[in-house]
């Protein structure tokens, strides 16, 4: 199982994917807003290249777990993405998720400006991973 998360912001949106045993979360890119919702040349041939079998959007949510104020915006977006797309969607808590993607960046040695281009795929990836890691402990218990 192929999953393809989307970390959606209303710049930019992050891409990752999930390996073909659906274990590994992979950053993969990002693409403007406006590319990724318009279904633009650019987002479909990610699409094409990977096959996935789901869309895997992150919701952000407050520290409390409820949704954040994004979140209802972001569901209408990935509703509309799926729907066109064909495929079911997920969705995962981004909690923090970029915070941690800035951490890791900072860790390899990026600063502010050569960052802003790779934490929204590399938060994609994050909290990919944990929706993976939690999807496969509930098929191991099935």
């Amino acid at each position: 199982m192929v999953a393809l998360a989307l970390d959606i912001g209303q710049t930019r949106i992050g891409i990752a994917v999930s390996d073909r045993t659906g274990r590994v979360a992979m950053p993969v890119k990002v693409l403007p807003a406006a590319e990724v919702i318009g279904c633009a040349r650019t987002f479909r041939a990610i699409v094409e290249d990977h096959e996935p079998d789901i869309l895997v959007c992150g919701l952000p949510q407050t520290l409390s777990g409820e949704d954040g104020p994004q979140a209802e915006r972001i569901r209408a977006i990935a509703c509309e993405l799926s729907e066109r797309l064909g495929l079911p969607l997920a969705f995962a808590d981004e909690r923090l998720s970029s915070r941690e993607a800035k951490r890791i960046l900072r860790e390899q040695g990026l600063d502010e400006r050569r960052m802003r281009g790779k934490v929204d795929m590399v938060a994609a990836s994050l909290f990919l991973q944990a929706w993976l890691d939690s999807t496969d402990r509930k098929d191991e218990r099935a």
